[in-house]
């Protein structure tokens, strides 16, 4: 596969055979594009597994035959999507969910003082985790088919000592084998940490709906709220490296000390 400089404005050569065989990204993508897209295709593999160095931009740079520039530029993007985390001095390495700058990134719920740490760590409660088979909903939402079982887990997270957040989860039986209510309790690292240490499942993109909802009975009993009091329900699809869907979660969250912090780019 040729590169032409208005495909490669870094005017790097011809990638290898082995790139272009990929199919990862269409041949007249910026070569830096194609680059990232072949680290993201050994993090898929799990060549890296998270919290594991990759190696240097120059061996990188040598094993694709670019220069090293078009190697940083794909490992940036890759950075900026938390896919990857660089160390000053020490290198580039897999991004974590149990990294601290990881831990909130789909947990957008902020108290009204704009500190997160003020609270502390979220005091969690699960109060059931069972299979079943999954509902004509959860199996549209998770490509699944319409007699495979799922992991269906609720649970409350408080924060000084407040109910705050009901969360409903399903999950792929067959990924998560072995995963207890038990388990989940005595975890004392966030959820998604769980997943990528015990069951090489890591979330790395999520799509959100968010509207406005009365509390019904279920958040009267666990949010302790009254009836008809504003939730905000936010409903995610987490996704792994192969972009298949993984997770649903429907959360309802108190918002009368606390807000919803989204930034944008």
């Amino acid at each position: 596969m040729q590169i032409t400089p208005e495909a490669a404005p870094d005017n790097d050569p011809t990638i290898p055979e082995t790139a272009a065989m990929s199919g990862i990204t269409p041949a007249f993508s910026p070569l830096y594009q194609q680059i990232k897209g072949l680290i993201l295709n050994s993090l898929r593999v799990g060549e890296w597994k998270p919290g594991e160095g990759i190696p240097s931009e120059m061996d990188l740079a040598a094993r694709f035959r670019v220069s090293q520039g078009t190697v940083r530029k794909a490992i940036d993007e890759l950075a900026a999507e938390n896919l990857l985390l660089r160390r000053q001095g020490k290198g580039t390495f897999v991004a974590t969910h149990a990294e601290q700058q990881v831990q909130f990134r789909f947990l957008k719920l902020v108290p009204d003082s704009g500190n997160r740490g003020s609270e502390g760590p979220a005091q969690r409660d699960i109060i059931e985790c069972r299979r079943t088979r999954a509902s004509a909903d959860v199996t549209r939402a998770l490509a699944l088919r319409a007699s495979d079982t799922v992991l269906q887990v609720r649970r409350v997270l408080s924060f000084g000592g407040t109910p705050i957040i009901l969360e409903d989860i399903w999950l792929p039986a067959t990924p998560f084998t072995g995963l207890t209510a038990e388990r989940l309790t005595s975890y004392q690292g966030p959820m998604y940490a769980l997943f990528e240490t015990e069951f090489n499942v890591r979330m790395v993109r999520a799509e959100e709906k968010i509207r406005a909802v009365p509390a019904q009975d279920i958040h009267i009993a666990l949010l302790n709220v009254k009836r008809d009091t504003p939730l905000l329900s936010v409903e995610r699809i987490a996704y792994t490296y192969q972009n298949e869907p993984i997770e649903l979660r429907r959360g309802y969250y108190r918002t009368d000390t606390h807000y919803y912090y989204n930034a944008m780019q």
